[in-house]
């Protein structure tokens, strides 16, 4: 449950007084259709003291399972949430009625508070969102995947040799090579060999991003009025998270972009999406505007590939350690068809066990397990059930990539469910579908996403044995960090060459960056 921090007794007050009104206004204009099941709740608070404090979507599907719906229902200090744990739910709401549920909440911590108010996974539905939509698309989604596979082909495999020389280290390196793949492809900046200050910027800028959206989180969130709390009031902490996350949100909107433009200018980068579309504004219409839109989807572009990406990978290699069985039998298809080569891209269609590993990965360990809220923008009925107008809805992909009914013993990591006779069985439901969000909000970079991680897990698993630590036996315990974006948190593992000829393979992979 969230606990109330200390010195908050102004804040309760002014906060249940204001969720009196506002709880008044609204059930005066109530439905007479029920409402979704869930638990009940407190006078005017409503649900606020059940809303868990970490890991939220399992205690929503346990909610679910308890209230045998798909669908649950919250009411927290008057605002209306809508938990969906089942897939068909998700699909008939998000997806069916997405005209009116495209949408996001007013997020008062993250867009009015830290400022990211530009930030498109956050933006309303709205012709702002559309533009920033449509140019992410226009680049990546133009029928030509070598846009940003040849890159990736490039900072994988320079990757390898500083795995094999500081192995130790492989959580920080995947990171670095990840992120600057992201900045390349967003940017057309070199990375630095080391520690590179914007990759380091997304990182955490991302990382105050992921703590502070998630439902519930932040007291303000529930209270916008709250918003208006001096710093210096006991209990308003979250003022002072705020003033510090805003500059890091306002460094990571313009210090690559403003480098990015310097660099062009003397030609020190690489064609990117940055510049591709700085050469193509209209001089005829509002450049400024056009300049924004270029800017902020950059920058949503290196956040993605900075932070979302890295956690995957970093989830793969800690399935390997958990499961080292599943690793050898990927070693095995990639030696029958790489014989001692590299793999490439074009190797997927002959990699089936590769390509169910990467299945298994975005459904093991989801990076967003609730990912960002829909917001109902109408009242609707599903099921029977009244689903109020200006409702958070909260898609648990969690709740549905772990549905034992969809997959047996899901918390077993277990890539053959995905097979068939060898190959891919398409009737098993691709963990894609729920991983990367629904709807006309779906992340719009899930080929770039998938494209990343296939070639991470083949490339290493082709390369290096991962194993236990020095001196660990048995499973490891893995952990993971409660936040809008998961990640493992830190682990150690051995990372050697599976040869002498794979220490040859991964010496003339490249010159590290």
């Amino acid at each position: 449950m969230i606990p109330l921090p200390t010195g908050v007794d102004l804040l309760v007050v002014l906060a249940s007084l204001t969720a009196a009104a506002f709880l008044y206004v609204k059930t005066s204009k109530r439905s007479v259709l029920a409402l979704p099941p869930g638990p009940k709740g407190l006078p005017v608070i409503g649900n606020l003291l059940d809303l868990p404090n970490g890991f939220e979507w399992e205690t929503y599907a346990r909610w679910g399972k308890e209230y045998n719906s798909g669908v649950i229902y919250l009411s927290v200090a008057g605002n209306d949430f809508i938990v969906l744990n089942s897939f068909n739910a998700a699909i008939d709401l998000l997806e069916k009625k997405s005209s009116i549920y495209s949408s996001r909440p007013r997020f008062t911590m993250v867009a009015e508070l830290m400022g990211y108010t530009w930030f498109m996974p956050g933006m309303p539905y709205g012709e702002p969102w559309r533009e920033r939509r449509r140019a992410f698309a226009k680049y990546f989604q133009g029928g030509n995947p070598a846009v940003y596979q040849t890159q990736q082909l490039e900072f994988v495999r320079k990757m390898l040799p500083r795995l094999l020389d500081d192995p130790a280290n492989f959580l920080r390196i995947t990171q670095h090579a990840i992120g600057g793949m992201a900045l390349s492809l967003a940017y057309g900046l070199p990375i630095q060999s080391s520690n590179d200050p914007h990759v380091s910027l997304a990182q955490q800028a991302v990382a105050s991003v992921g703590e502070a959206a998630i439902p519930g989180a932040f007291l303000v969130d529930i209270l916008p009025v709250l918003r208006h709390v001096p710093e210096w009031v006991p209990g308003a902490g979250f003022q002072k998270k705020a003033r510090k996350w805003k500059k890091l949100q306002e460094d990571f909107l313009e210090v690559p972009y403003d480098e990015a433009v310097k660099q062009m200018a003397v030609g020190g980068t690489r064609p990117s999406f940055m510049s591709t579309f700085l050469q193509d504004i209209d001089q005829s219409k509002d450049v400024k505007h056009q300049q924004d839109v270029i800017k902020d989807t950059a920058a949503v572009i290196f956040a993605a590939g900075a932070d979302t990406t890295v956690a995957s990978i970093h989830t793969f290699f800690a399935a390997m350690l958990s499961y080292p069985d599943v690793q050898k039998k990927a070693q095995r298809e990639l030696d029958g068809v790489l014989r001692g080569r590299l793999p490439e891209f074009d190797d997927e269609a002959d990699l089936p066990y590769i390509s169910a590993i990467v299945k298994e990965v975005l459904r093991w360990r989801p990076v967003h397990p609730i990912g960002v809220p829909h917001f109902s923008s109408e009242d609707d009925v599903y099921g029977g059930y009244h689903i109020p107008k200006g409702a958070m809805v909260i898609a648990n992909a969690w709740a549905m990539l772990f549905d034992e009914d969809e997959y047996p013993d899901p918390s077993t990591f277990k890539p053959e469910r995905f097979l068939k006779n060898g190959q891919l069985n398409p009737a098993i439901r691709d963990p894609a579908l729920m991983a990367f969000g629904f709807g006309r909000r779906m992340c719009p970079g899930v080929q770039v996403a998938i494209s990343a991680l296939w070639l991470t897990v083949a490339t290493t698993l082709a390369t290096f044995d991962i194993s236990n630590a020095v001196g660990d036996v048995g499973v490891p315990d893995l952990k993971y960090r409660s936040a809008l974006i998961c990640h493992p948190l830190p682990f150690k593992c051995t990372l050697k060459p599976r040869s002498k000829d794979a220490e040859v393979l991964i010496r003339s992979a490249g010159d590290s960056y």
